[in-house]
């Protein structure tokens, strides 16, 4: 009767792992983890009206310290700013839409299997005439400090930059928007989601039909924290396995970005 009781007991677990569709989360040590966003970088992250953060990222993030049994709380970082902050240990990752640099990697950062792909784009006003980068020679154009595309500016896009009458560093993307629909600069270069995003609740703007930068989006970790790198990993890798990542990415808020998510177009 005992071994009766033992066998349907375990049945009984086997079938409510099944019927819920997740895949059991290895034991792992139970701790706060601290997420670094920039919070005005909508899908991906962002603080909501309600005071809490929200995007693609944090949702993610969250499902991960759900699977193990992790604590998460989240860090508004200065995005010019965020690899100080991580080595000073005010958070234990930057996960917010950070593009993979080489530079990065060679400094040591431990980086995460790449998870999006995006390329840069520039905002002007619908009604502004310019069709290409080359109508904006002679132009002022807006980018965030800090930020894969102000680097693409200095460096493989120095020709382009040098054409513009100025570039303008802002602090923030919002910032740079800002500065655009007030006729302080004619262009914002800018991250196509960010871009898409910002657009879709704003009229008055439109994107130039130019791809000017192709790049991938990473979480980083500081040097040493490979094993933390591979358990975030290895979660994530479990929650599109179980389905709860592309629950996560359905969702209507998510529509810019879903094509370009590697982790389901991949698959």
């Amino acid at each position: 009767m005992k071994k009766m009781i033992c066998v349907l007991l375990a049945l009984t677990m086997i079938f409510t792992l099944c019927a819920c569709g997740k895949t059991a989360a290895p034991k792992a040590e139970k701790r706060t983890f601290i997420m670094g966003i920039d919070p005005e970088y909508p899908p991906f992250s962002y603080l909501g009206d309600d005071g809490n953060y929200g995007g693609f990222d944090v949702e993610v993030c969250q499902a991960v310290c759900d699977y193990l049994g992790w604590e998460m709380k989240v860090f508004s970082v200065n995005w010019d700013e965020k690899l100080v902050q991580l080595d000073s240990m005010e958070c234990d990752c930057v996960w917010s839409g950070m593009t993979i640099l080489d530079t990065m990697k060679e400094a040591g950062y431990v980086i995460s299997e790449p998870y999006y792909d995006n390329t840069q784009v520039l905002v002007v006003k619908a009604d502004s005439g310019f069709a290409s980068s080359a109508d904006l020679a002679g132009k002022v154009v807006a980018v965030q400090l800090g930020t894969s595309g102000e680097n693409l500016l200095a460096t493989d896009l120095a020709d382009l930059a040098a054409s513009f009458s100025d570039v303008v560093p802002c602090n923030s993307f919002l910032t740079c928007f800002t500065e655009l629909e007030g006729g302080a600069v004619d262009a914002v270069f800018v991250d196509m989601p960010v871009a898409a995003s910002y657009i879709a609740k704003n009229e008055g703007l439109a994107i130039i039909d130019e791809n000017l930068g192709a790049e991938q989006y990473g979480i980083a970790f500081r040097s040493g924290d490979a094993e933390l790198c591979a358990q975030v990993d290895a979660a994530v890798q479990a929650l599109v396995k179980d389905g709860t990542y592309a629950k996560i990415a359905s969702k209507p808020e998510y529509a810019e970005i879903v094509n370009n998510l590697l982790f389901l177009n991949n698959a």
